[in-house]
């Protein structure tokens, strides 16, 4: 049985004319992480001041435990917020900031002193306990202004992009303990960020947001894999999910998408729900193709373009009908050159086909 820790009805936002977020609906169950992922200026933050009671919504609903907070003060609500640009006290050592919040609720000093030892330790803060933030890099900064929040107790953790300051070396070394930190304490843990490596890598679910519309909320895995609309399959993947716009054909039993000059056979239980002669557009991951050696029934011809090493891995642009496709191959690759035809076989699993004027997926996954 789920116990949902955090439900979000209905949830809308306006500034005047503006609809920051419109009508959000989600669930969050307890002990889950949750990542709130898209562009700037799509909502994800607007949702967690209104979760954290920094913005009053609209209309709708916010419910913790099961009770509606949407009258409850943000101080009293339990909710712990941590920001992108660390915001510790920077006249305060590290254990004065670790205390903050419980000298704020007056709890006993022989807690506070407890809770503020044990909390340090566990986020490797011991031996910089009598420091000033001056003294201290910005990955110990985060996680004196995580540890801050934690040692109060809340019954969510929001994280406003923690991350986005940080060097790559830092910030893969705090997805890490991000990780650990969820995973030892059991927290629910709302993270807001605009990188998908984040969210893939940090998150149980993920919903995806644009234009204060939540887009897709699913698995993490799901949301990468299975795309509910192009938009989704577009911010999500470097490179990006390949998109091939065309018109499905029917003859015989032959099925495929046909664009400009080329085409794309697609097996009968894919084509066969599509009424023929429909447009389409045809999405799949550059990472799900497979160069094979010989044409084979449902590969398709692509003239290489372009190759761009990185590392282990190329990435080749080639050209299909009217339209350049990105795929993913090993950099040893001898049939990756310029010029050169490849045969890609898709992984008809992870193919997705939407709307052309929607961009909504035609048929959802599982069905």
């Amino acid at each position: 049985m789920s116990n949902i820790k955090l439900e979000i009805i209905n949830l809308r936002k306006e500034y005047g004319d503006l609809v920051a977020v419109d009508d959000l609906s989600l669930s969050v169950e307890q002990g889950e992480t949750m990542a709130l992922l898209g562009p700037s200026g799509c909502g994800k933050s607007t949702t967690l001041n209104m979760i954290v009671g920094l913005e009053q919504p609209t209309s709708g609903d916010i419910l913790i435990d099961g009770k509606s907070v949407i009258n409850t003060p943000s101080g009293k609500r339990n909710v712990g917020l941590v920001f992108q640009d660390y915001a510790v006290f920077t006249n305060m050592t590290v254990e004065k900031n670790l205390a903050y919040g419980l000298r704020v609720r007056k709890e006993p000093k022989d807690k506070i002193a407890s809770e503020v030892l044990r909390v340090a330790d566990f986020m490797c803060l011991s031996d910089k306990i009598d420091r000033k933030p001056s003294e201290l890099s910005a990955s110990e900064l985060q996680r004196v202004a995580i540890g801050r929040t934690l040692v109060t107790n809340p019954d969510i953790l929001l994280l406003d992009e923690p991350l986005s300051n940080l060097e790559a070396d830092d910030r893969n070394r705090m997805r890490r303990e991000l990780r650990s930190i969820q995973a030892e304490t059991g927290q629910t843990v709302i993270y807001v960020t605009h990188d998908q490596i984040e969210a893939l890598s940090l998150a149980h679910r993920i919903a995806v947001m644009n234009f204060g519309h939540l887009m897709q909320y699913d698995t993490a895995e799901n949301v990468y894999q299975h795309p509910q609309n192009k938009f989704v399959g577009s911010f999500l993947g470097n490179p990006p999910m390949n998109f091939v716009k065309g018109v499905l054909r029917k003859e015989g039993d032959r099925i495929f998408i046909q664009n400009g000059d080329s085409s794309l056979p697609v097996p009968t239980d894919i084509g066969s729900k599509i009424e023929n002669n429909s447009g389409l557009i045809a999405g799949f991951r550059p990472e799900t193709l497979t160069v094979t050696s010989n044409e084979e029934d449902f590969s398709f011809s692509a003239e290489v373009l372009a190759v761009e090493p990185q590392g282990p891995e190329s990435v080749v642009t080639a050209k299909f009908g009217d339209t350049q496709v990105k795929v993913v191959v090993p950099s040893e690759s001898e049939s990756a050159t310029d010029g050169n035809k490849l045969n890609l076989m898709p992984n008809f699993d992870l193919l997705a086909l939407f709307d052309p004027d929607s961009g909504m997926r035609l048929m959802k996954h599982g069905g």
